[in-house]
């Protein structure tokens, strides 16, 4: 379930204005979807004009445009550390609290946004929102998906099954999992609701990215703003 997206030049300002963050030697962890697509590229033109970077990329879609672009790659397992990640998000609250997920790529999209020492969220203005409400993607092991509903609906949401587009049959993650889409209506313990969705067996991660965030950059018609956890 991909979010409703806002104007392309909205999320190149915000992607652009996130990637000039990027110190010279740093390890950048490389998020997935049209806005952190924008980063990825402006990184590529900053390589070229003599940058030393490296990526770690969330997904494969990620992987491919970072080589398209040439940003050099790595791997989690082969850094020590990763001093910043740029990422977008399907809707970012006031309190910075994320639902990340459209692409189907959370699950490692959260493994190196928690790993990274700055954890940059690039946005427009239609992700924007004052209480979380967009239903939360979890992705699920197969053989788990009839249990991971019935615990959904013990927490108060409504999952479906998310289906692919352009074929038969549901969505399959970069790691081999299906992918509920779980309605919860507005959320206002987002908190809570990660811990709890955690913790249900077969549930291999959610889209709630909550306290994770340092900065968001928001992409204008007029520039960019930066909201930030100070």
């Amino acid at each position: 379930m991909k979010a409703p997206g806002g104007s392309d030049a909205a999320k190149r300002r915000a992607g652009e204005h996130a990637a000039d963050t990027v110190s010279d030697g740093d390890v950048v962890g490389l998020g997935t979807g049209s806005t952190a697509a924008h980063a990825i590229r402006a990184l590529g033109r900053a390589v070229d004009a003599g940058l030393d970077v490296r990526g770690v990329a969330t997904s494969y879609a990620a992987r491919d445009l970072a080589r398209e672009v040439g940003v050099p790659l790595t791997d989690l397992a082969a850094v020590e550390r990763i001093d910043v990640a740029i990422d977008g998000a399907d809707q970012v609250s006031d309190d910075l609290a994320l639902i990340k997920g459209g692409g189907a790529a959370h699950a490692r999209e959260k493994v190196v946004d928690a790993a990274a020492d700055r954890f940059v969220v690039v946005a427009d203005p239609s992700k924007e929102t004052a209480t979380l409400d967009r239903p939360v993607p979890v992705e699920v092991l197969p053989d788990a998906r009839a249990t991971v509903r019935r615990a959904v609906r013990d927490h108060g949401g409504t999952p479906t099954l998310r289906t692919a587009e352009r074929k038969d049959g549901p969505v399959v993650t970069d790691n081999g999992n299906l992918v509920l889409d779980c309605a919860f209506g507005p959320i206002t313990a987002p908190e809570s609701l990660a811990t709890d969705l955690a913790t249900v067996p077969g549930v291999v991660a959610h889209g709630l990215f909550v306290g994770l965030a340092d900065a968001v950059h928001v992409g204008h018609a007029d520039g960019v703003r930066v909201r930030t956890t100070d």
